[in-house]
């Protein structure tokens, strides 16, 4: 059977790449095969060690270089040029024959999700064994507002790939014990989330933001299911949990090398 992709994006800033590599450790703990990939050619986290690694193909100073381009339009460059390359990153990735590829996409979520390059990379990677992990960053989702836009950005980023998304509310260790109860009631009983959004008063962004709200809620449930922390790896039981739902129908996948309940 082919791997499991899971695609880690989300806003600048969001965690993406620590909670990557803290929800792989934890996976090799439980047992469980899993492999990682850095799509950013720009990175720059020397404590990130990614077992592919794009950099080896397309480089961003290359890049800028090259074609004689600032940091901006070299990323987009190098989005192109990363799917030139993608059946030598799938060549790299079935060398090693993992059961989960877990993906780190670059740091600004436009250049994953707007690019058309980006469809064509992960059809050629996974197909349609991929899940979208969108971060939502507590900075900005801790107030209703911020949360609901968050919302429709994971949305938006789910229409672009018409794949099965996971949000996830990252960093929950930086959340004070009531917002992160607060921020849980939105996720659970959405209602709770249109009030909060009015009881910051009326204004033009309340009306705004109860529009914004109305278009989400007609789409389906998409509201975030899982807290998580890279920092006290807490949550990663329940993001892997989130994706066996997905793709096996909350059966436990099997383990390499044997089956995961042993």
């Amino acid at each position: 059977m082919d791997p499991i992709a899971l695609y880690f994006t989300g806003t600048a800033g969001a965690g993406k790449t620590t909670l990557t590599k803290a929800f792989q450790n934890w996976m090799e703990t439980a047992g469980y095969d899993a492999v990682t990939v850095n799509l950013d050619p720009g990175m720059e986290n020397p404590s990130f060690d990614p077992d592919v690694d794009i950099r080896d193909w397309v480089r961003l100073q290359d890049v800028m270089a090259e074609y004689h381009l600032g940091p901006n339009g070299a990323q987009v460059a190098a989005s192109d040029l990363i799917a030139l390359k993608v059946f030598e990153v799938r060549d790299a990735l079935e060398r090693l024959r993992a059961d989960y590829i877990l993906v780190d996409t670059p740091g600004q979520v436009e250049l994953f999700a707007f690019r058309e390059s980006s469809r064509a990379i992960v059809e050629a990677l996974s197909g349609d064994r991929s899940l979208l992990v969108f971060l939502f960053d507590p900075a900005l989702a801790r107030q209703p507002a911020g949360f609901i836009s968050l919302l429709m950005l994971s949305a938006t980023v789910q229409f672009r790939f018409t794949l099965p998304l996971l949000s996830v509310v990252a960093k929950e260790d930086v959340l004070t014990e009531p917002e992160r109860t607060e921020m849980g009631r939105w996720s659970q009983e959405p209602f709770t989330l249109y009030e909060a959004v009015h009881g910051e008063g009326e204004t033009s962004a309340t009306t705004l933001s109860s529009e914004l709200f109305r278009t989400i809620e007609s789409m389906g449930p998409i509201w975030p299911q899982v807290f998580a922390s890279a920092e006290k790896n807490t949550g990663l039981e329940d993001l892997y949990a989130a994706a066996q739902r997905t793709f096996a129908g909350g059966e436990d996948l099997e383990k390499s090398g044997g089956d995961a309940s042993e």
